[in-house]
């Protein structure tokens, strides 16, 4: 009588502790940056992004020669011209320096816009690839392990509704 007892009470904590672990979530983590950063699409990127950069900063490099070529040349001939004409020329140099800072503007921001186009579809690849394999082994919840990261994928319960109703609303 006394063992049948204890197999009950065991059965029962087996019975328990088994929908215990089944109603629980099965949780992973990924570190996003890490991943994009080994993808081979990402290389390429990289590079495009650096040949981009090169090709500006050459750019800007020839400007700034050109103008502190000029800027000599004048400060050479200024001794010779009159007021009026050095004026104009002041004004020309001026003109030169606000057209190269807003070139590097401009500059900056393609860059940005190239990165953005870039590594959207990488970042958008790589999330598919993740959400594909957590499903595949049964995960509710992705959070992303890397600085700053947060849930990737969520397909647990969605506490949103009750606490809205248990709120009244």
């Amino acid at each position: 009588m006394k063992q049948i007892k204890t197999l009950l009470i065991a059965t029962a904590l087996f019975i328990g502790a088994t929908s215990f672990v089944q109603a629980q979530s099965k949780v992973a983590h990924i570190s996003t940056q890490e991943l994009v950063t080994s993808m081979p699409e990402m290389k390429s990127a990289q590079a495009q992004i650096e040949k981009l950069g090169k090709t500006y900063e050459a750019d800007i490099k020839n400007m700034a020669t050109e103008l502190d070529t000029k800027v000599k040349q004048y400060d050479a001939e200024s001794a010779t011209k009159t007021q009026e004409e050095n004026a104009k020329r002041v004004q020309e140099v001026q003109t030169m320096e606000q057209n190269i800072r807003q070139y590097q503007q401009q500059a900056q921001k393609d860059m940005q816009q190239k990165e953005i186009d870039l590594l959207k579809p990488i970042t958008e690849k790589a999330k598919a690839a993740i959400l594909k394999v957590a499903r595949a082994q049964g995960f509710d919840y992705v959070l992303d392990a890397s600085q700053g990261g947060g849930v990737i994928m969520a397909d647990g319960k969605d506490l949103l509704s009750d606490v809205k109703k248990e709120l009244g609303f």
